[in-house]
């Protein structure tokens, strides 16, 4: 849902120009309808506009999958001034391998305290515990390789579609959430 004057989207808190060359002010978002329509602008539904940000970063400008090394106008190395080393836009991979490392820590760090007992007092990790542990660190080894192996945006993006049954219905975690469920 968008203003337009013409086929020029307007942005709130821009200042646009008409086409005789008048500057209209960046508030003209607090005109009422009438007003903003008697200086020729029109109101669209403009569903083409939207996209999901979580794959693109504006309509039709796909995220990388791989890692970029950012450089200037020039192509030149923009170099961090912390690190003294080039700056790197992680891509989707890298982004959603961290992510998932991060969702297996957290699913494991409930029952870390078995592992620490077992090194310090020898005491067993009861069997449900260290199969639930195990199922999670090769969920999120399968779930690693199947982002890693994507080579197009659109494999990548079918790692979140949920699996449904003839119904219609969900019927299980879509590849890219598939951990096993928690042991209390």
């Amino acid at each position: 849902m968008v203003w337009k004057y013409g086929d020029i989207q307007l942005k709130a808190g821009k200042s646009w120009t008409d086409k005789d060359g008048t500057k209209h002010p960046n508030n003209w978002m607090i005109w009422s309808n009438e007003d903003k329509k008697g200086f020729g602008l029109t109101w669209e539904d403009d569903v083409d506009t939207i996209f999901d940000s979580t794959f693109y970063w504006a309509k039709d400008v796909e995220r990388k999958l791989a890692d970029v090394n950012v450089v200037d106008e020039d192509g030149k190395a923009v170099i961090d001034p912390i690190t003294d080393k080039q700056m790197v836009q992680l891509g989707l991979k890298s982004i959603w391998v961290a992510k998932t490392k991060k969702t297996a820590n957290s699913l494991l760090a409930s029952s870390d305290w078995y592992v620490t007992r077992k090194a310090e007092a020898n005491t067993a990790i009861p069997s449900d515990i260290s199969t639930y542990r195990t199922a999670v660190r090769t969920a999120s080894k399968t779930i690693e390789d199947k982002i890693n192996a994507c080579s197009k945006l659109a494999d990548f993006m079918k790692l979140f579609d949920v699996p449904v049954d003839s119904d219609g219905n969900p019927s299980g975690n879509s590849p890219i959430t598939d951990f096993p469920d928690e042991v209390n």
